[in-house]
């Protein structure tokens, strides 16, 4: 049992080592060996866990799905309305990719064409799918204008949501990243949800932009 630990912590290490440096450097300026010094293990230790650099790659495209499906579940079990959960979602990932490398490297690596294994899903389709799924509940539960086209709107969302992040990061430090999330919910809120709603989830954004750290 203690030598799985082992290995599952080395295992973690050279993950988050490579995150790191993709989402500093990026993937093709990145080297296993400057992955192995960085992560501070042998060569021995990383092919041990990874037996190419697109496995690397490939971990943490896999972390970066979990973690969002995971966050989006949570948030579908708290009885918030599928609008607030939407958006409960987009400052949580923003969130958590101020907080570590993983999701910062799965954005850039999703961003620089990096190739994703089945079964595994591009992220972008599954942003969209899961952004797709609240909005249709969001029609239904009369949070947003009922005659929207759910397809148009999740793709303007979801590249609202990359985009405002990758500007951001070549652009700006890290954490004016939550008045970023707010101005974009800003200009989303006044284009989808009806007058009678939205002052609702106007103070939501910025109460959420305030409760990032």
């Amino acid at each position: 049992m203690a030598r799985q630990l082992r290995a599952e912590q080395t295992r973690a290490t050279i993950v988050r080592a490579a995150a790191d440096l993709f989402d500093r450097h990026g993937y093709e300026s990145t080297s296993l060996g400057e992955i192995v010094e960085h992560a501070g293990v042998t060569k021995g230790a990383l092919y041990f866990h990874f037996a190419a650099k697109e496995d690397l790659a490939h971990a943490i495209l896999e972390l970066q799905a979990t973690t969002s499906r995971r966050l989006a579940t949570e948030l579908d079990g708290r009885g918030y309305t599928s609008l607030e959960a939407l958006m409960r979602l987009t400052f949580g990932v923003t969130r958590l990719a101020a907080e570590g490398p993983v999701l910062r490297a799965g954005l850039r690596l999703a961003t620089q064409g990096v190739g994703v294994r089945p079964p595994l899903r591009h992220p972008f389709t599954e942003w969209l799918d899961l952004t797709s799924a609240r909005l249709v509940d969001a029609v239904r539960q009369s949070d947003v204008h009922p005659d929207i086209d759910v397809e148009s709107v999740a793709h303007t969302l979801v590249c609202s949501f990359v985009g405002t992040r990758v500007v951001g990061r070549s652009l700006e430090p890290v954490t004016r990243q939550p008045r970023r999330m707010a101005e974009m919910w800003h200009l989303l809120i006044r284009g989808l949800v009806p007058v009678t709603r939205r002052a609702r989830y106007l103070t939501l954004a910025a109460r959420l932009e305030r409760e990032m750290p």
